[in-house]
């Protein structure tokens, strides 16, 4: 959903308006300069990013807006989306009255990078970055702890660097990852985050060095879009079925990015699945569906817009009406308006709890 409309807060205003998934990006790569060593600032210069898929440079699919964004978010001075604080805190902060919101670092973060030290290094960095050029000068905002998250242990000596810090409220990581996130090699980032008492964010996208697809590299950019759901499903089912819920029992996992109405009919299928397999898996206590609900939470955007309501308010009472966040996806072309993207046909209680109040339950703000 990508427009504006007259500069008037929406209702939810009043409520505390809190925005989860907020993309910041870099005016170039040497704003990290200041937090890199001699040898990562020449690497990164010199060799450039090395993300786990087939391609030197750029994406694999070419996005439907330049860096996947509107096209009225590049600054007047023709900086990138989102680049610039002072116009970024105009156009979407204040025109919208948002009263906190979470930056969710996509690229460059070094995250997924083929050399673990380099990805470490820029992880550091990217995080004090987000403080010093976004979370201390606008105190609305709140930054997301980016991890080297194909080093695991490095991972958990960054969230520990970070515990206790409140200007950061989750651990971020990306859904498509080299191995499924339930396998015991990432315990350790979710051991650390576990006792920092910090959600784990997963955000749809990244590339892991595999296709997207079962069978390949599909043709076109909607197949692309379309899997970051698909992409969720797998990890969750490994996530429940590795038994990380049994191990971590108070582990939070936010799903971003990834849609929603699929989470009921997967944990139906495991259900169903689950009395005929349980000897494969005796660390499970409990049925894969009373995991997903006491653990996972979703964000709003994409929200699924079927043609009869019933169809989403059914879905979302199953997920728990505690259990979703609003989020809007700024600066990207399918950011959601916050005036239009919550049906106006929910409860005035209901609508508030998903604009602010279970994000500030979960992330404790």
């Amino acid at each position: 959903m990508n427009m504006m409309l007259a500069n008037a807060k929406p209702a939810s205003a009043t409520l505390g308006l809190c925005d989860v998934d907020i993309h910041p990006r870099a005016q170039s790569r040497h704003a990290f300069d200041p937090w890199l060593s001699a040898e990562m600032r020449h690497r990164m210069h010199s060799y450039g990013l090395r993300p786990r898929h087939g391609y030197v440079r750029g994406t694999p699919f070419p996005k439907s807006q330049p860096l996947a964004s509107r096209r009225d978010a590049w600054t007047p001075q023709g900086g990138s989306p989102a680049s610039d604080l002072a116009f970024f805190r105009a156009q979407h902060l204040d025109h919208y009255g948002v009263d906190v919101g979470l930056l969710n670092p996509l690229q460059p973060s070094g995250q997924g990078d083929t050399n673990d030290g380099f990805s470490a290094a820029m992880a550091h960095a990217v995080n004090e970055w987000q403080l010093t050029e976004w979370v201390v000068p606008e105190p609305r905002l709140r930054a997301s702890i980016v991890v080297p998250y194909e080093d695991p242990e490095a991972s958990a000596r960054e969230i520990r660097k970070r515990a206790g810090d409140p200007r950061f409220s989750q651990v971020l990581l990306m859904s498509r990852t080299s191995m499924p996130l339930g396998n015991p090699r990432y315990w350790p980032i979710y051991e650390a985050a576990q006792e920092a008492g910090l959600p784990v964010g997963i955000h749809a996208f990244g590339y892991s060095g595999w296709a997207m697809t079962n069978g390949g590299w599909p043709s076109f950019y909607i197949e692309e879009v379309s899997e970051h759901a698909t992409s969720c499903q797998s990890l969750l089912i490994s996530m429940v079925v590795e038994g990380v819920f049994e191990r971590f029992p108070r582990l939070k996992i936010v799903l971003i990015e990834c849609g929603m109405a699929w989470l009921p009919s997967v944990a139906w299928r495991l259900d169903k699945i689950y009395p005929s397999l349980r000897c494969e898996v005796p660390h499970l206590k409990r049925k894969p569906s009373e995991y997903i609900r006491d653990h996972v939470w979703v964000s709003t955007q994409p929200i699924e817009e079927p043609e009869r309501p019933e169809h989403l308010r059914d879905t979302m009472e199953w997920i728990g009406w505690d259990k979703i966040l609003y989020a809007s996806d700024y600066p990207h072309w399918d950011f959601d308006d916050p005036r239009l993207s919550i049906p106006n046909w929910l409860p005035a209680e209901t609508r508030a709890a998903i604009y602010g109040g279970n994000a500030r339950a979960v992330y404790g703000w």
